[in-house]
């Protein structure tokens, strides 16, 4: 026989626990929050904190039968799902750096140099780990990793736990916002990447007017030379551009928070 006082112990507890899927799924696929140095148990406590804040803010009804069931997979994977595309939203605007570093890196020669990246812990391009980390420091100082957490407590009222199935606007948008990728890669690469390329053409003229002329002993520094003095000219420029993109993946995960 349970005491008086511990009566409603066991509901709150599962309470907590279903209001903790939802942010855990959220750390798997956001920036920051996915990266490999962060604790299992720092995780686990910000979800905990994350989502009894979602829940006074909302309503959450257990399943009847427990998770064991039909009603508690479904409520399992709305939350997951909800969750994931929050912060993978994020992410597509994040991983835009990714993109630029590998292009500009092509254009001056050094996609063959390879970092650990500290957020996933592979092997990505020099610049594309350097504009990572830019990228990382820029989301912080907009307080961007705060914007997240605040549109993820404000989605339990919009799509309650239970009820959280993303509409087909919200998947079709999703899909429509990752095709983005790549053209906001490009955009921060473009004062870089452009200029590099009428390098590489104005020492394809000179290798064409002299042939005696070594252009891989010739063509390789002057393109590393200028493509580093580039970067220090133009990286207001492409701070912005990473800022665009981070604004627009917390956009994105705005509508997905809200049904839209």
């Amino acid at each position: 026989m349970i005491a008086p006082d511990f009566a409603g112990v066991e509901e709150q507890m599962w309470i907590w626990l279903f209001a903790m899927i939802r942010p855990g799924a959220m750390m798997m696929a956001a920036p920051i929050f996915s990266a490999t140095s962060i604790p299992i148990q720092l995780r686990l406590i910000l979800s905990l904190a994350i989502g009894m804040a979602g829940v006074s803010s909302g309503t959450l009804d257990l399943p009847i039968d427990n998770i064991i069931s039909l009603e508690g997979f479904l409520f399992v994977a709305g939350e997951v799902l909800v969750g994931v595309a929050i912060g993978f939203a994020l992410q597509i605007g994040y991983s835009a750096s990714f993109v630029a570093g590998e292009v500009i890196s092509n254009a001056m020669g050094l996609g063959f140099a390879m970092m650990i990246d500290p957020q996933t812990g592979r092997s990505t391009p020099v610049l594309g780990n350097f504009l990572s980390i830019v990228a990382t420091l820029l989301l912080l100082a907009m307080d961007g990793h705060l914007m997240l957490i605040a549109i993820l407590v404000n989605s339990y009222t919009i799509l309650p736990p239970g009820d959280a199935f993303m509409s087909a606007a919200s998947i079709h948008g999703l899909v429509n916002f990752g095709g983005t990728l790549f053209a906001m890669g490009l955009v921060i690469a473009l004062p870089v990447g452009s200029a590099i390329i009428l390098v590489q053409v104005i020492m394809a003229m000179l290798a064409r007017s002299a042939p005696s002329l070594n252009l891989f002993a010739v063509g390789l520094p002057v393109a590393l030379l200028g493509g580093l003095l580039l970067l220090a000219i133009s990286a207001p420029i492409m701070a912005n551009g990473i800022m665009h993109a981070l604004q627009d993946g917390l956009g994105q995960s705005a509508l997905i928070a809200g049904g839209q």
